[in-house]
């Protein structure tokens, strides 16, 4: 997950700051750097663990029996509570660090494989009936292909339940704002143990998100803007207060048409 820009005091996690040196793109988005750190960080904090994956869980609904792929699983969080539900999960992921986490939450059985989301998905047509992408499509500066390969291992009625950060908050957040109706980067460094690792990402505004679902041959069924969990005021009483008035992240289930016959090349 990455930068939080409405969040306590400084407006993001006391380990992201803004990159303000040039950065070589081969050491941007190094997850395999710094795995272990990140899996720690974000296991049972507000934002991922209060927020951003129950955002995805309430979209999923029942997902019992439901073959699921976990599209930028990470460490496995997400796979885990899925196949807890009863589904049938496969997690794919670009960082093997990663990887090596999550088989070691979820078991050595686990159906998991090095693949990043740019490229051509190992599977065949129709071999999901879900794919949940969190908070990974806002790493890409093109959607389309991504998408398009997310639609072709969908089942008809297949549904792709996805979430990034709000494109509203990314707007409003920043001096001098970036313009809204650009795709454009930004890079921000996330530092574990006294070491900077640079990230980069894509923000684009709201329409451009809706225009690449439906280009791809998704129908959007819902764009969902998710609160944190309620069951979160206990447990950080000052960050529930700051968080739950506040935007951060959009969500959206994309369904695959439940009869393409005739009507795709």
């Amino acid at each position: 997950m990455d930068r939080i820009t409405d969040g306590p005091e400084n407006g993001h996690p006391a380990w992201i700051s803004t990159a303000t040196q040039p950065v070589d793109p081969a050491q941007v988005n190094d997850y395999d750097g710094f795995a272990e750190a990140y899996s720690a960080e974000t296991e049972n904090n507000i934002l991922n663990a209060h927020w951003a994956r129950p955002a995805i869980t309430t979209l999923a609904g029942d997902v019992a029996g439901r073959r699921i792929l976990d599209a930028g699983c990470g460490s496995g969080p997400l796979s885990a509570t899925l196949r807890d539900r009863g589904a049938v999960v496969t997690g794919i992921d670009a960082s093997a660090g990663m990887l090596a986490i999550a088989r070691r939450r979820i078991g050595e059985d686990a159906d998991l494989h090095v693949v990043d989301v740019r490229d051509p998905l190992p599977f065949a047509d129709g071999a999901f009936d879900d794919v949940v992408a969190s908070l990974v499509l806002h790493y890409l500066e093109d959607w389309g292909p991504t998408l398009a390969e997310m639609r072709r291992v969908l089942r008809p009625g297949g549904r792709l339940i996805a979430s990034v950060n709000h494109p509203f908050v990314e707007h409003v957040a920043q001096e001098p704002r970036h313009n809204y109706f650009a795709t454009t980067s930004y890079t921000d460094n996330w530092t574990f143990d006294g070491q900077s690792f640079p990230m980069t990402f894509w923000r684009r505004p709201l329409h451009a998100m809706t225009d690449a679902f439906t280009t791809a041959g998704f129908r959007l069924a819902v764009i969902s803007e998710p609160q944190v969990d309620p069951a979160a005021r206990e447990l950080f009483p000052d960050d529930f207060q700051d968080f739950s008035n506040k935007l951060s992240f959009l969500c959206f289930v994309a369904e695959v048409p439940p009869s393409t016959a005739g009507s795709d090349g």
